[in-house]
Formats: C-alpha cells, sequence, structure tokens
C-alpha cells in the first residue's frame, strides 16, 4: 500500500472516469459517496454522541444511512444524514412540528422521532435523529412471508387480500393525518411504509448484532482504493442491510407505519423538485412541475393498483426517455390527457399525430428508414384483471372504481385521503384487531 497520503476527494459524485475505489457489487451504498458532504462513514461496533453503540445495518438511502444501536436503556435507530444537509432540514421541521402539535396520534401514523445530536466526521458534520427501531418494509416483508418459502415457478408473490387492505388503510390513515396537518409525505411508496416490531428491546444484542463475515456477505470486502493508498474518508468495508425481519409481526392485528419524511414538505412551502419515485408520479408532474397538495393521492392510488395486483400500475426504468415512456402508459391505461397537460409534452409529435392519433409506440420516434412501432394498449383495468387479484367480480369492480376515482388527471378532482378513508370499501376494513402476535420466521 502506498504511504503517501492522497488528495481530498471532491465534495460532489465522481464520474466513471475519476472512481477512487474498487467495484463493490454487493447491494450497498455507493462507495463512491464516501467524501466531504457525503456520508458519514460507520462500521459495526462504532459509538457515536457516547451513548449509541452501533450493532447492526437497517438500510440506507441517497441522503443517509440508517443503523440500529443500542443505548443502556433501549434500542433505537439512527438516521445518519449526508453532512451537505447539516442544516435543519424540511424533516426535522416537520417531525417536530408533529411532536409539538400531535404527540400521540403522530406515533400511530409517522415513525417517532426520539431525539437528535450532531456527530463530526472525516466527511464534514452530521445531523443524526433517533428513532424507534422499526421492522422491514412493506417492499421487503413480503418477500419473507411464510406461504412464499421456499419460492416455485411461476409463484405469484403478493400480499394476502387481508393483508393488502390493512396495510392500505392504516398507510392512508398516516396520509389523512399527515395532510390534515397540512403535510405531504412527499415520497410515499410501499419501501417507506414499515412494519411495526414485537417488543425488540427485551431481545439480546447477541441475537441483533450483525456479523463481519465477508463470507457470509453481511459485509463487504474491504474497501480498496485503485491507487493502493490508504483512504481516510470512507470505512474499512460497506455493510448489507439486514432489516429486523424475524422481529416483525405479520399475524392478524399487524401494524405499519409511514416512514422517512426527507421528502416531506408543508403544503404552504412546496419544493421546486419534490423526490416521488419515478412511476408513482402524477402527469402534472412530469410535465409541468407542478407540486399541489394531491402527489400523494396519485401515488397512493398507484401503490393501491400494486398491493391488491402485485403489479405496479406504472413500470418506469430509468432512461433518458423516461417521461416519454411515463406519459405513454398513462394514456394507454387512464385514456388521453386533457389538452391543458398535452400541450406540455414537447415530444408528443414523436408518437402522435396532430389530430392526436397514436402512430407510435417507440421510445424516442421512429429511426429513419423503420417502420413506427404500435404495442398494444391496455386500461387500467384490463390490466388489473389479467393479474388475476383474489376478489370476487362484485369487489374488483368496486376497487378498479375506486382506483380510477383516485387517478384523475384533474387535481382538483382527486379526492382527499379522509374522503378516500370515508368510502365504504376502506370504511368495512378492520386494522384495529389485536390477536397475539407472532414473528414470520
Amino acid at each position: 500500500m502506498s504511504t503517501s497520503s492522497p488528495p481530498t476527494p471532491p465534495s460532489k459524485a465522481s464520474m466513471d472516469d475519476e472512481r477512487r475505489f474498487k467495484t463493490i457489487t454487493l447491494p450497498c451504498e455507493w462507495v463512491e459517496d464516501y467524501r466531504p458532504g457525503g456520508y458519514h462513514p460507520v462500521v459495526l461496533g462504532d459509538v457515536l454522541n457516547s451513548q449509541y453503540k452501533v450493532i447492526r445495518k437497517l438500510g440506507e438511502g441517497s441522503y443517509s444511512t440508517v443503523w440500529l444501536a443500542r443505548d443502556q436503556i433501549r434500542y433505537v435507530a439512527l438516521k445518519i444524514l449526508v453532512s451537505e444537509i447539516l442544516a435543519s432540514t424540511t424533516e426535522l421541521r416537520i417531525l417536530r412540528h408533529i411532536s409539538q402539535i400531535a404527540p400521540v396520534e403522530g406515533t400511530r401514523h409517522i415513525t417517532q422521532l426520539l431525539g437528535e445530536f450532531e456527530h463530526r466526521g472525516p466527511n464534514g458534520v452530521h445531523k443524526c435523529l433517533v428513532f424507534e427501531p422499526m421492522g422491514p418494509s412493506v417492499n421487503t416483508m413480503v418477500e419473507e412471508l411464510p406461504q412464499f418459502r421456499p419460492r416455485r415457478r411461476g409463484m405469484k408473490v403478493r400480499y394476502p387480500l387481508w393483508m393488502a387492505k390493512s396495510i392500505l388503510k392504516q398507510s392512508l390513515q398516516g396520509l389523512a393525518f399527515l395532510h390534515e396537518n397540512g403535510i405531504a409525505h412527499g415520497d410515499f411508496h410501499p419501501g417507506n411504509i414499515l412494519f411495526t416490531l414485537n417488543d425488540v428491546d427485551s431481545t439480546p444484542e447477541d441475537l441483533l448484532r450483525q456479523e463481519k463475515d465477508i463470507q457470509a456477505r453481511s459485509i463487504s470486502p474491504p474497501v480498496q482504493r485503485l491507487d493502493g493508498k490508504q483512504d481516510e474518508w470512507a470505512p474499512l468495508y460497506l455493510c448489507v442491510a439486514q432489516p429486523l425481519l424475524p422481529f416483525a409481526c405479520s399475524a392478524e392485528g399487524f401494524k405499519v407505519i409511514l416512514s422517512d419524511m426527507g421528502g416531506a414538505y408543508f403544503f404552504t412551502d412546496p419544493p421546486k423538485k419534490p423526490v416521488t419515485p419515478l412511476g408513482l408520479r402524477a402527469p402534472e408532474l412530469i410535465l409541468t412541475g407542478a407540486v399541489n397538495n394531491t402527489l400523494d393521492v396519485w401515488s397512493f392510488g398507484c401503490v393501491f393498483f400494486e398491493l391488491i395486483t402485485g403489479q405496479p400500475l406504472f413500470c418506469i426504468p430509468y432512461s433518458e426517455m423516461e417521461d416519454d415512456d411515463h406519459l405513454l402508459s398513462l394514456a394507454a391505461q387512464l385514456g388521453a390527457l386533457p389538452d391543458e397537460l398535452f400541450k406540455h409534452w414537447g415530444t408528443s409529435s414523436l408518437y402522435f399525430t396532430p389530430e392526436r392519433k397514436l402512430f407510435n409506440s417507440q421510445l424516442g420516434g421512429v429511426a429513419p428508414g423503420e417502420e413506427p412501432l404500435i404495442v398494444e394498449q391496455t386500461s387500467m383495468e384490463e390490466s388489473f384483471d389479467r393479474a388475476g387479484p383474489n376478489l370476487d367480480e362484485k369487489e374488483a369492480h368496486k376497487v378498479k372504481a375506486l382506483i380510477r376515482w383516485i387517478l384523475q388527471y384533474d387535481p382538483a378532482k382527486r379526492p382527499s385521503p379522509a374522503e378516500i378513508l370515508s368510502d365504504p370499501w376502506f370504511c368495512e376494513i378492520d386494522v384495529e384487531s389485536d390477536s397475539s402476535k407472532v414473528n414470520i420466521v
């Protein structure tokens, strides 16, 4: 290893030809983001704020890593933000606001903020938020349900209807709570809906501690610079997230709450660019960048379809043509865009005649010498039926009508979360049952 010190890396994401490290293929955060302004390097066993001992990695995102830690009294989840967003973030202001105006009701719907502190590291000063520990996300839990283990070819991996209904109603109650208090979640999707845990504080630490085992792929091989020098800004290794699956409840009476308020905002102070995931963006956000109070509602409508059918309504991969891809899917599944929106679609002539008749579905237009591509136009209702959800015909009709009601092109016509909750279909869902809890594994 070279003995000379490497230069301080730039405080922005590196380009491919400026990489510092050998590639790490495990599902972890991008190692190049360990730089000034970026992630704080954490290894298992670290102690933060002189009280929180890190014992397990729970997850990571674009702007934070999340760890299970233990103090003298309890386990907590530490969310360590990248240092470039040290200031009192909107997330923190919203969490403080909720704890002041609705300390009891807020804890029923939103992950509870227990404390906050700042930690200085090689990449700057990081804001650290202390939360109650939570179980896996709705995205993760479905993969671990006993009926899908072992996995068999052709198996439809989706929540049983009773679970899907409960998740939908509880998450909608969370959105209704936020909206009634003038707050948008801003990043509503199944990965931000978490299952609660059984009494984890009584669990011995050795059952929760993540092992430093490269062979078992719980941690990566040592982080190595391409130039062979010792790096001062990255951890010795990266940890693979291990959600607290064995300690979560999926039995009748289970609870889910909304997490990650990093994209949240007050209705009175909307962001210029929300962080809504691609497939869950409302059409006005795609075409005009308009931010209104119904973006969460649109996202909920898409998640509604996904949880009942087990398939996303709009599957939009990242690409240079992702907006066109999404807009073509919208037109196919939900019908023609209204003139007020369509006029903002700058590349619509690649797909539609001046009379707005679809003549090509090939993203980017028709290449010279090629014939236009036309794909089958499948409506939302047809996609729903083809997925074969576990509903009788009468209930399926109700659900499809509900989704249509929610996914309206005109934001002014979309129902509020409270209005959706008052629909008879949601009123009949019982989420208050409190049967004895059991672990899923």
